[in-house]
């Protein structure tokens, strides 16, 4: 895609933003499953359900902007999740792989933040309004699971790992 316009470079980005949802929509049943902690494996159980959400509001914004929220593959969710995949062995000890899981969340959580508040901006630039509350509900809700997956960490999964 030539991007010629912010218009080209929002499309964009949103195609990007729903292939990365898309991506963690496949990946996290398999690493709620590998979390040990009752309360690591509910927080990425939710997170799931939020990110369907996420997917669900892309389309929605999608219904009132040109294009498609297809045709385009975050190589960047791909690549953190490869990472991330390495702690699904059964090589690691439990309570480690829990906080190597916690770690590798987070990363992708951080790289959600950076995707979501760039296209908030954009999408406040355009006069989207509709997009501005949609991107910042779901930015609000990336921060909010950065925050837990912390506060977990450090009231008992690192303790554990130690």
């Amino acid at each position: 895609m030539k991007l010629m316009m912010l218009d080209d470079l929002f499309v964009e980005e949103m195609q990007d933003l729903y292939s990365a949802e898309n991506q963690l929509v496949q990946a996290l049943p398999k690493i709620a499953k590998a979390a040990s902690s009752p309360e690591l494996r509910r927080a990425f159980e939710n997170h799931l359900e939020q990110t369907k959400g996420h997917v669900r509001r892309i389309e929605e914004i999608f219904s009132n902007v040109e294009g498609s929220p297809k045709g385009k593959k975050c190589v960047g969710m791909e690549g953190l999740l490869k990472e991330g995949k390495e702690f699904l062995s059964d090589d690691i000890q439990e309570e480690v792989r829990d906080a190597a899981l916690i770690s590798a969340a987070q990363r992708v959580e951080h790289y959600e933040i950076a995707g979501y508040g760039s296209a908030r901006t954009h999408a406040q630039e355009l006069g989207y309004s509709q997009a501005v509350t949609l991107l910042q509900q779901t930015l609000d809700e990336e921060k909010e699971a950065d925050r837990k997956l912390t506060q977990i960490a450090e009231m008992r999964v690192n303790e554990y790992a130690k």
